[in-house]
């Protein structure tokens, strides 16, 4: 008997082939649940997930085919095995292409069923293994940026991870040069998307103007000099993802038209009457309170609604300083390529964790670029940093110079220079 029994739901409206199957399955040691229609096995899948389902075709009211189509929209990797009394190969057909996992017809040899239970659930182990493998090379293969060891990004990251595989909208906060691109291209990446195309539109970079025509197309002989019509982002991103950067700054006449879009998957492209469609998943990120926006009534409160189904913090580096020294390593390695990464000194990781870092990991990534091309040698020290005036400490020869006996004299050479001007001037 399996340590672990594989859960399958026996769905028929026959009562007899129903218990018969219910014992046949328990012996082999798999957990059973049975339903004796097809709207009953719908209430049972929506309370608890099964690896397999051993579901008739024929049933009266709600069918097998409309079972399949709800488990294949709700339960992705659960395996359905569709049984029937009838030979029908158009029916046998169109089970496959809902991704049925096989098609068995009744009466049926109960060693062959069992072959095939054992198969499907092979197959969901395998799916659900593969799964989580995933969910490990995407921790290990994590973006410069945001590799660290802190609890704010390993939560932020986690979340990210989780809300990845959905289709839902994402709204992505944090400062300037936190990596709030980054964050939304590790969504992507780790998305049913992945294969299809990611694009941004930056609200901040563009003319009003522009940005319809930016991101829904225009048609021939709206825009001058262009002797043809063109495709927004929005259908160059079909079946991918698009971030919409700096979203606070999107003008107000054009968020009622994303709207639309986000509610519809519709839009127009500017001078054209055509109702297009396109499948994307919308990514948002910015700066700002966008609820400050939308009380200063600058961004619509729906929209707002609509953007942050979830949303991911990402925090400024002062807040997560710990990380700094893995941010540094990994930002060498990127540098040096397949050569040997260059090391800081202790001085040199003292100074950047005295610093409060404005510019976060964008600025961290700026200077350690610039250190390595400074130092000649192996190490990078303290003053190939450049960052002692941006700390507001005086460098160690000014703070000798404290001791010489001269210093009295400096503020009476500066009371006599300021006691001349006004003389100067009459």
């Amino acid at each position: 008997m399996l340590k672990h029994p594989v859960s399958i739901l026996a769905v028929d409206d026959e009562e007899t082939l129903l218990h018969t199957l219910e014992r046949i399955v328990k012996a082999q040691g798999y957990f059973v649940n049975t339903a004796s229609d097809g709207r009953a096995a719908i209430n049972i899948l929506e309370t608890l997930p099964f690896d397999v389902v051993l579901l008739d075709v024929m049933m009266p009211e709600v069918g097998g085919i409309e079972v399949l189509k709800y488990i294949k929209d709700h339960h992705l990797e659960t395996e359905v095995i569709m049984v029937t009394a009838v030979q029908d190969v158009k029916t046998a057909v169109e089970c496959m292409s809902l991704g049925a996992f096989y098609y068995i017809t009744k009466p049926y040899v109960v060693s062959d069923l069992m072959a095939l239970v054992e198969r499907a659930s092979e197959r969901k182990r395998l799916m659900t293994q593969n799964r989580a493998l995933k969910r490990q090379i995407a921790h290990l293969a994590l973006p410069s940026g945001m590799v660290g060891t802190t609890r704010a990004v390993a939560e932020m990251l986690d979340l990210a991870l989780r809300v990845a595989p959905t289709d839902d909208p994402v709204l992505i906060q944090g400062a300037t040069g936190t990596g709030k691109e980054v964050v939304a291209n590790f969504v992507h990446v780790n998305s049913r998307r992945s294969e299809l195309p990611f694009v941004t539109i930056n609200f901040s970079s563009h003319a009003e103007e522009l940005l319809e025509k930016e991101l829904f197309g225009f048609e021939k002989g709206v825009m001058e000099g262009e002797s043809s019509s063109r495709q927004g982002l929005l259908e160059v991103a079909n079946g991918g993802s698009i971030l919409l950067d700096q979203v606070s700054e999107m003008p107000l006449a054009l968020q009622p038209k994303i709207l639309l879009f986000l509610q519809t998957g519709e839009f127009r492209r500017v001078g054209g009457n055509r109702v297009l469609r396109s499948d994307v998943r919308v990514i948002a990120s910015t700066t700002s309170d966008l609820q400050r926006e939308v009380d200063a009534h600058r961004f619509l409160d729906e929209l707002l609604l609509r953007l942050n189904t979830v949303t991911l913090s990402v925090p400024t580096l002062r807040d997560r300083k710990g990380d700094i020294p893995v941010l540094v390593e990994q930002f060498l390695k990127d540098i040096a390529g397949s050569k040997q990464p260059k090391k800081l000194t202790a001085e040199a990781l003292e100074e950047l964790l005295r610093y409060e870092w404005p510019g976060n990991v964008r600025e961290l990534e700026n200077i350690i670029y610039r250190a390595a091309i400074l130092a000649d040698g192996e190490k990078i020290d303290a003053h190939h940093l450049n960052v002692v005036h941006r700390l507001g400490v005086a460098p160690k020869r000014a703070r000798v110079s404290h001791k010489v006996k001269a210093r009295p004299k400096r503020p009476q050479l500066r009371r006599q220079h300021r006691r001349r001007k006004p003389k100067s001037r009459r």
